[in-house]
């Protein structure tokens, strides 16, 4: 099996420590195993969107966060049908939009949100 070598921040190496720790995984190579798979699912999944599609994503943030949701919001306007915002918490933001279009357009939306750092976590449920 070649090795892949990868800097990590502190932060995702305590994070993926934790999650080794408390789901049983051997190592940490494991944990990104597990994380790549489940990358690699979710692109196809996007990759398999066509046609018409009804979708709702998910996005979390913190609260100083918000240039990115108002931007792609305003560059997808044509598949955002409804748009929730809801603070959470002190810092915390739930964004949810309710989707319909194009399937690769949804795709392309959710793709532009998870390639986004500062948001915590992007969701996408086709319905």
């Amino acid at each position: 099996m070649p090795i892949v070598s990868v800097s990590l921040p502190n932060e995702l190496v305590d994070s993926m420590t934790a999650i080794q720790e408390s789901q049983g995984f051997a190592g940490r190579s494991d944990v990104v195993r597990a994380a790549i798979r489940l990358l690699l699912s979710d692109s196809r999944e996007k990759a398999s969107l066509t046609g018409r599609v009804s979708a709702i994503l998910v996005v979390t943030h913190d609260e100083s966060n918000e240039e990115p949701i108002t931007r792609l919001k305003h560059a997808y306007d044509d598949i955002v049908r409804t748009h929730i915002h809801n603070k959470m918490g002190q810092n915390n933001c739930f964004e949810l939009f309710l989707l319909e279009g194009e399937g690769r357009k949804v795709a392309s939306m959710t793709s532009a949100f998870q390639k986004e750092k500062k948001l915590r976590s992007v969701r996408l449920l086709v319905v």
